[in-house]
């Protein structure tokens, strides 16, 4: 039977009615600081800690319940005689119920101008120790750290004296998962300004929502995000209309902002399944996205399009003719609102710092018994060396840069085609270059001729040069770095194509 409470509350949410509520049953409260001044002010008969202890709260309350009285009447084994006994001897008095909650550091945190000296003095040291302890002990103690919890925990005390083990149980698995988010989250802000990965690292997420399901409907699956201010990520995005967002369309709207990213002229990607399928820059967002359209009518069908200008009303108008996933876009004007009205499955999302990129950000993939982490490749080109006879023009070298920008996003190995900053064909994701040269020479449905040719990594033969002059290709940029490199530089000059190497490869897998 519940006979001992102890509060002590950063979140003093629904406490009062709750400590009422626990009086009326006469279970003697025990309380500290703010939380017991509150509890006495609201007509609750609560005991300081300090009396009990014999040991006043001191270093401006950091200390007030680190203490053996506190401790072992929490930690105490009920059925085990010795500890009883030690009890006894040492006038500890059983504490059967704790309701604790932590300094609001995370909070602190996310407040404008936080100093480190602000957010270390918001770390609680008594509040996890005592969570802990009531959790560890949860065959016989009952530990409530959610305020959501208060209803059922009471409604189980009303009724039987004491909560079910099952109830203490799930309690307690939510406790440690508080405190381990808690103690991550701490970890990962003192080390936010540091540059090397460590020995140990702990990373924790909040939870966004339950998606409908993963990339196929028997999977099931969950949307969390990183705490604090993502900016520019999907995670801050205000979806405007539309139907909830899926696995796949998060994924994909990922991939098209982190390839839209690359550029700072009006421009508009498509991606279909994380590849793109249609990129162009233009002078404004109405004719890049034309371009984009035109670049790969079939497959922009049921894709996700990512623009870096406000999206307005002819430029709607044009989108609302094409089966559509997901637009996203800093803005809409009120007549492009109006347009996509009558489309209701229509994801809109607006997110205003489109264009802000997180160099500090890491790449992380999970494999079976592991977690692989990496820097973004926030990188492009070490330098643009040009190692042909014939040497590519001023609109050439735009397109080439373009073309690379777009291949960086591409699953390897990648070939990209591209002719005044459109994308003419795109090669993704095959086991040989020369195979995804093939694919996007004839999968595109574009004339190639004068066309440039981007590759995410280096040519190992000749081959992919030979077979771009079929197809009248008149540049290439690549990584360079094979020691088949001259092979390549040869056939070349024998069918004047230009080359420029990069130095930089940009696998993507």
């Amino acid at each position: 039977m519940i006979k001992r409470a102890l509060i002590s509350v950063s979140d003093k949410s629904g406490i009062v009615d709750f400590a009422k509520e626990l009086a009326k049953l006469e279970i003697e409260i025990l309380s500290t600081g703010g939380t017991a001044k509150l509890l006495k002010e609201s007509g609750v008969n609560a005991i300081d800690v300090s009396e009990v202890t014999g040991f006043p709260e001191c270093l401006d309350g950091r200390v007030k319940t680190l203490h053996p009285v506190v401790h072992g009447g929490i930690l105490a084994i009920r059925d085990n005689q010795a500890h009883q006994k030690t009890l006894e001897e040492l006038k500890i008095t059983l504490i059967d119920l704790v309701i604790i909650n932590l300094y609001p550091f995370k909070e602190t945190i996310l407040k404008e101008g936080v100093t480190m000296e602000d957010a270390i003095e918001n770390i609680d040291i008594g509040g996890p120790t005592m969570l802990r302890s009531a959790a560890k002990n949860h065959k016989f103690v009952t530990v409530v750290t959610d305020p959501k919890d208060y209803e059922s925990v009471l409604e189980e005390i009303q009724e039987k004296g004491d909560t079910t083990f099952e109830t203490r149980y799930d309690l307690a698995l939510k406790v440690f998962q508080h405190t381990s988010h808690y103690d991550a989250l701490i970890a990962s802000y003192l080390g936010k300004d540091k540059d090397s990965f460590e020995n140990v690292i702990t990373v924790t997420y909040e939870k966004i929502q339950d998606l409908r399901y993963g990339e196929n409907p028997h999977q099931k699956a969950v949307f969390y995000k990183e705490i604090g201010k993502q900016l520019g990520t999907l995670v801050e995005g205000i979806q405007l209309q539309g139907k909830e967002l899926s696995f796949n369309n998060i994924n994909d709207t990922n991939g098209a902002l982190e390839l839209l990213k690359e550029f700072e002229e009006p421009t508009v990607v498509a991606v279909k399944h994380t590849n793109p399928c249609g990129v162009a820059s233009a002078a404004n967002i109405y004719e890049a996205y034309n371009k984009a359209f035109e670049a790969d009518p079939i497959s922009i069908f049921g894709g996700i399009i990512a623009a870096n200008e406000i999206i307005d009303g002819r430029t709607a108008e044009k989108m609302k003719n094409v089966f559509l996933e997901v637009v996203i876009a800093p803005d809409f004007t009120e007549e492009a609102l109006s347009i996509f009205a009558g489309k209701k499955n229509l994801r809109l999302i607006k997110l205003a710092d489109i264009k802000m990129k997180n160099a500090k950000a890491l790449d992380m993939k999970k494999v079976a018994g592991g977690l692989l982490i990496q820097d973004v490749n926030s990188g492009l080109l070490d330098k643009t060396e040009v190692v042909t006879t014939a040497k590519p023009t001023e609109e050439d070298m735009e397109d080439l840069l373009f073309a690379f920008k777009i291949v960086k996003h591409v699953k390897s190995n990648a070939i990209v085609l591209v002719k005044n900053k459109q994308t003419l064909a795109v090669g993704p994701g095959q086991t040989s270059r020369i195979w995804a040269l093939q694919n996007a020479i004839r999968n595109g449905e574009h004339n190639l001729e004068g066309s440039v040719l981007a590759s995410d990594a280096f040519f190992p033969f000749s081959d992919c040069v030979e077979e771009a002059a079929k197809a009248g290709i008149r540049a290439i940029i690549q990584p360079g770095g094979s020691m088949n490199d001259e092979a390549s530089i040869e056939a070349c000059n024998e069918t004047g194509i230009a080359m420029v190497f990069t130095g930089m490869r940009h696998f993507k897998h």
